[in-house]
């Protein structure tokens, strides 16, 4: 039985570790040939040949390497009918409003916000030119909701994701191609992983507010990322869609 992507030319930012990995992994399980672009060269190309899939280097703060990355995936596979912009970072020094330079501010701001502008500016067009396509972009609960334990940039370029990928969404609905952004809540990832390992009780503090009682696998992350993807998801734009375990809905912990 043909997957649900069987046909279909993903270009996934991102994708040398975590969400993006795993969504490349699924992307080719459900059929999909797979662009995995990032700036981590040994991961991603090891990501690619694991998918028999292309790898790209890519700054996607710069629209040239952009534009590049989306030549190299049409020159490969003939065109593109699925964006996933996924790539971002949450450094250490993004945190409270008082503590967080704006050298850190705007590093993070143009990583994760600037580069999905970048990416669906550049992306867009190409799924005109296939009569259509679906672009997912990666934001967060966080942008949902007020977190104490703050990464004021962070949370800030995430709410910009969703409000980008809301107007992105009504723009071209009747052409065919679909925006949605993805609000992860937190996730086994090495960017996770590290942030935490520098501040074990932050983690301590936000692990308490997950109703389910774990932070996610990027497997089921990327699940829902397939999902989207998907001709499943024909009638779903604009959205926010949320996967966190209930973080964004709890008011207080089962027992």
């Amino acid at each position: 039985m043909a997957g649900r992507l069987e046909g279909k030319v993903a270009v996934i930012t991102g994708a040398a570790s975590g969400i993006g990995r795993a969504s490349a992994i699924r992307f080719a399980e459900e059929g999909a040939m797979v662009v995995a672009a990032d700036i981590d060269d040994e991961a991603g190309r090891s990501v690619a040949d694991e998918i028999d899939g292309l790898y790209v280097h890519a700054d996607v703060t710069d629209i040239r390497s952009v534009e590049a990355m989306y030549d190299a995936a049409t020159e490969r596979y003939g065109g593109i009918d699925i964006c996933f912009n996924n790539a971002g970072i949450m450094p250490p020094e993004d945190d409270s409003i008082l503590t967080t330079g704006i050298e850190a501010w705007r590093r993070v701001q143009d990583v994760n916000l600037t580069s999905v502008y970048l990416c669906c500016k550049a992306g867009i067009p190409r799924l005109l030119d296939r009569g259509g396509g679906s672009v997912i972009n990666t934001a967060s609960f966080v942008a949902l909701v007020g977190a104490a334990t703050s990464q004021i940039s962070y949370t800030a370029s995430k709410g910009g994701v969703l409000a980008m990928s809301r107007e992105l969404g009504v723009e071209f609905a009747r052409r065919n191609v679909r925006v949605n952004a993805l609000c992860p809540g937190p996730v086994n990832t090495p960017l996770l992983q590290e942030l935490f390992a520098e501040d074990p009780e932050r983690a301590a503090r936000r692990l308490v507010h997950v109703p389910v009682g774990r932070f996610a696998e990027p497997e089921e992350i990327a699940a829902a990322v397939a999902f989207l993807a998907s001709d499943d998801a024909s009638f779903i734009t604009a959205t926010s869609f949320i996967v966190d375990g209930g973080v964004h809905a709890a008011y207080v912990t089962p027992l």
